[in-house]
């Protein structure tokens, strides 16, 4: 609030209220003004789509909040009035802008990636040895593995 305002004018009750509310209110203006000093068309061919659908959901959403205040300081019950489904249907859009932003966000199974770190968790250094010059590891060891009878004959 300003340095020179009479707090005799309202109930010492809602002194904070107040307080936040002026808080809120010229950090609104401040966006605002932020908003309006660019031109919408400008503002949303840098956005990709999903961008320009939250800040449309944004702007609906705030300009009904702002009607819903002012009908409130005019005495009149906002839940009683069109506005209320107003702003359940916003909350509705905006709520499925939210789902597809998570999966967006959703990890993804990379079946590749899976299958090398099976592979590799299976792995037996016994089967995969890089084969050497000459003669692999298995060529050498089949005279002992295979059966006698199959074995060939030594001069």
């Amino acid at each position: 609030m300003a340095a020179g305002t009479r707090t005799e004018d309202y109930p010492h009750e809602i002194d904070e209220q107040l307080t936040t509310f002026d808080t809120s209110v010229s950090s609104v203006k401040t966006m605002l003004e932020k908003m309006m000093s660019m031109s919408r068309n400008d503002l949303m061919q840098k956005l990709d789509p999903l961008d320009q659908a939250k800040l449309e959901l944004m702007s609906a959403y705030t300009l009904n909040s702002l009607f819903w205040m002012y009908l409130v300081t005019q005495g009149v019950n906002p839940r009683e009035h069109g506005i209320k489904q107003e702003l359940e249907r916003i909350r509705t859009y905006m709520n499925r802008v939210k789902e597809i932003t998570d999966k967006k966000k959703a990890a993804r199974l990379d079946k590749g990636a899976a299958a090398r770190f099976i592979r590799s968790a299976l792995y037996d250094s016994e089967e995969k040895e890089p084969k050497k010059k000459g003669a692999s590891k298995k060529a050498a060891g089949t005279a002992l593995d295979t059966p006698q009878s199959k074995r060939p004959k030594q001069s």
